[in-house]
This record gives C-alpha cells, structure tokens and sequence, in this order.
C-alpha cells in the first residue's frame, strides 16, 4: 500500500518536472530563432522587428546576453498582475484564456480539498477497518482512504454526498467560466476590425459532378441553399510541385546573375561550371549558357502545367455576416 514517502516521492517529481518545463519555455522565448513563434501578435501589429535582422551569425539563433538569464523569469509576476483588459491586448485573448485556466483548476479544488480534509479525512480515520483486519500491512496514509471504513458502515453516506458536491461544484464552476470565456471571445471580437479569416471557413471532400466542373458545381451548390449567406469562394490546389520548380527557377536565376557578373568584371576567362550536384562533380560547362539553358526549361515546363492539372484540395469559402 501507499507510503508518504512515496507520496513525497510523486510530488517532489511533479514540482520538478513542472519547474523544467517553465525553465524551458523561459529560455526558448529568449532566443532569436523563436521570436515570432512567441511574439507573432507583436508583429502582426508591426511592433516588434525581428531580432535576426542584424548581428553576427550566431547571434541570430541564440540569445549571448547573460543579463537576459539572470532576469528570465521576470515577465511572470507582471502578467498575473496585469489587468484582463491589458493582457488581451498586450498578448491576445489565449493568453487571458491560458491563465483563466489556472485559475480555475484553483476555484475547483481548493474548496474541495478544503472540505474533503473536513468531512472525508474524519470519517476514513474513525474508520478502524484495518486495525480489525488481521496480518493486514498498512501505512497511516492508508487510514485516510475509504478501505479504512468497514463493509456496510453508515459513513459511506459521507461519500456519497461528497461525490454529488464534487460533481454539482466542478460543474458549476466550469458553467460559469464557460459563460465568462464566451463573453470575453464575443467582445474581443466585437472590438476588433472585421478580417476575412472571420468570415470565411474551408470546404473538403466536394462530390463531383459529371455536368458541372467542380468550381461552377461549388458555386451553384451555395447559391441555391444558402443565397443569403454565400458571397464567393477561392479554389484550394496542391501546388507543391509547382512551388518547387519556382524555388528552383530563382536560384538558377541567382547563379546566372552571379556568373554574368563575374564574367562582366574580367571578360577574359568564361565561368566555368560542373552539371553534377552543388557543381562538385560531373561535367564542365559554360556556366552562363548552362543556366540559361535550365532556366528556359524551367519555364517552359511551368507554362505547361495550368492550375487545373493539380489536384483539388478544398475550398476557401467566403460568407456574409447577419449582424
């Protein structure tokens, strides 16, 4: 059976694991590579640069200000002092929400581990189950579990009461934060310029249709069921080889720049380049012939693939607002 020291144990580790992860989200907020995964509302609102901008190499991928190690863990005492209001809009609604949800793991189990202790941990102790159960080992922790209360014993009642006041409480409690988060999420709404990101939600799997293509067959679907609602729709294609062959047409681009101006800088000696991977092995060529060369094929090969040639994805549907 249960020890306190193997309760001690499980929250000593607990505490600890939760400390590292807090130490851990400390640090990588610092670091320049992560700046817009935790500022990105900053920069939406074009109030923070990135920090990568400038300075060395390595400066642009880890923090090397010791002074900001010292201070890391600053920022947390100023926002559980800041106002609802003020947090919102100094870091977004999630954060609100985030430490609301702190908050309320508090209001649910600090009064009920208060009362618990009151009516639970007496009843368990006055139990004496296990003291009458013979070449039984058990702990004083055990004598605070309900296996302490003999079969049949009129103090169950205690617990089932206690079930019912967990249940109605957390229910409550979790009504009424409901109610407090939807009132927060309608306002801040409400406060904020219209986006079309609110307005526009995506459609997939479409059934095709054999008289119709599948753009007109969308279109026709919305405009017969929801007329008042519908405002227009944007195809969603998997593109990504497209992407690619884009990504790979600039940077032959970059390379026929560079070798077109080193041959303008000393027109003597023709650049000379390797067809094989990262121009380490293969063939010698001409490089600006080469690249000029993959560049038209490149662009050739682009024109021949229209939007239509990649498959459908879903779609971006666009919608009106009745209020």
């Amino acid at each position: 059976m249960a020890s306190s020291e193997d309760i001690i144990l499980s929250a000593v580790l607990n505490l600890l694991s939760a400390f590292a992860f807090l130490v851990a989200f400390a640090i990588l907020r610092l670091q320049p590579i992560n700046d817009r995964v935790y500022f990105s509302k900053w920069y939406l609102k074009g109030i923070r640069a990135s920090p990568r901008s400038s300075g060395t190499f390595v400066k642009k991928f880890v923090n090397l200000d010791c002074r900001t190690y010292i201070r890391f863990l600053n920022w947390m005492p100023a926002a559980l002092r800041m106002p609802e209001p003020e947090l919102i809009g100094h870091a977004g609604l999630d954060s609100a929400v985030y430490i609301r949800i702190y908050l309320l793991g508090l209001k649910i189990f600090v009064p009920l581990a208060l009362l618990s202790f009151a009516v639970l941990v007496p009843v368990n102790w006055s139990g004496k189950s296990l003291e009458q159960t013979e070449g039984l080992t058990f702990s004083t922790i055990d004598k605070l579990s309900i296996s302490n209360v003999p079969d049949a014993s009129k103090k169950f009642w205690a617990h089932l009461v206690m079930a019912y006041v967990v249940t109605f409480w957390t229910c409550y409690i979790l009504y009424k934060e409901y109610h407090i988060i939807t009132t927060m999420r309608l306002q801040f709404l409400a406060s904020e310029n219209r986006r079309p990101d609110q307005f526009t939600v995506l459609v997939r799997n479409v059934p095709p249709d054999p008289d119709e293509s599948v753009c007109e067959h969308v279109e026709h679907f919305f405009c017969v069921n929801h007329p008042d609602h519908y405002l227009t729709h944007q195809v969603v294609y998997n593109a990504n080889n497209l992407a690619k062959l884009v990504e790979k047409k600039k940077s032959y681009k970059n390379w026929l720049t560079y070798y077109q101006t080193k041959y303008e800088r000393n027109p003597k000696i023709k650049p000379k380049t390797k067809t094989g991977v990262w121009g380490l092995w293969g063939k010698t060529v001409d490089a600006i012939d080469y690249y000029t060369t993959e560049i038209e094929k490149l662009s050739k090969e682009n024109s021949k693939n229209s939007w239509c040639s990649y498959a459908v994805e879903g779609y971006f549907l666009h919608y009106l607002h009745n209020g």
